[in-house]
């Protein structure tokens, strides 16, 4: 290996610790495990249906997750939305997900379903140490929504299709307007959630109203955030039953912050919520 190369495997390493293949074929599982255990001296679990790989991402808390996609053996990327939604320790870990078959329709639905990045075969050691430093070393910000749950979509990286993956940026908001924004919609998303999906609606409105209190610079928000916050966690230590009555009356004092034409902004992930 080149001497840049190793001086990134050597960054890379305390991240690739453990790591778990989900591939109902023995080679390529095989190949790959062969290829972290070189590059990373990785312990390396093996799954070859979707069952068992479920049982080793909520037992061994994998610090890398990789999926094989096309077998129905398989279910990749129910696999990753199930891992996304569970409470599991791993739920946040990077996963890479590789195919001999990248349609652009293939990589749109990894990327909604929550995948960090995607490797079509065959792939050069290169293709791989690529994917393994975006995943360790150049980390996203992380989405915790309703309907969308897993790292932000607008820096996705097929590394193989060069069609319409990303939003167009509006010039005229902010990267900080952007954050502050998505977060506000996660929020109203989130609390006409309460009813039908409550586990994931309470996550993703505290995720949200921790945002904001480290983000916001406006006092008003910030307050609102923080009493917003401080309902909801009071709610789920009492094991009160949420509704969407009280969800609504305390997020209200933080929507206001939300422009009119918030969900024309081509700069926010609009479908995080």
């Amino acid at each position: 290996m080149f001497d840049g190369d190793k001086r990134i495997i050597d960054k890379m390493g305390p991240k690739l610790r453990r790591v778990l293949i989900a591939d109902p074929q023995p080679a390529s599982a095989r190949m790959f495990s062969e290829l972290m255990r070189d590059i990373a001296h990785s312990h390396v679990w093996i799954a070859g249906n979707t069952e068992r790989a479920m049982k080793i991402a909520e037992t061994c808390d994998p610090q890398i997750i990789v999926v094989e996609l096309g077998d129905e053996r398989v279910d990749g990327l129910g696999f990753v939305r199930r891992l996304r939604r569970s409470n599991w320790s791993c739920r946040k870990a990077p996963v890479i997900t590789i195919t001999g078959a990248a349609t652009a329709g293939m990589i749109l639905a990894a990327r909604d379903a929550g995948v960090h990045e995607f490797l079509r075969k065959p792939y050069s050691m290169k293709d791989l140490l690529r994917r393994l430093e975006a995943v360790t070393l150049r980390e996203r910000d992380w989405v915790e929504g309703v309907a969308y749950i897993g790292p932000d979509r607008r820096r996705f990286n097929s590394g193989d299709y060069a069609g319409p993956l990303k939003r167009k940026t509006d010039g005229s908001v902010t990267p900080y307007q952007q954050k502050i924004n998505q977060a506000l919609k996660i929020i109203r998303a989130a609390v006409a959630a309460v009813e039908t999906d409550p586990q994931q609606a309470m996550r993703a409105m505290l995720a949200q109203a921790t945002t904001l209190q480290s983000i916001a610079t406006d006092f008003k928000m910030t307050l609102a955030a923080s009493e917003f916050y401080r309902h909801l966690t009071k709610a789920a230590n009492a094991g009160a039953i949420l509704t969407r009555e009280d969800a609504e009356r305390w997020a209200t004092p933080m929507l206001v912050f939300l422009p009119k034409d918030a969900d024309s902004d081509r700069g926010v992930d609009v479908e995080a919520a």
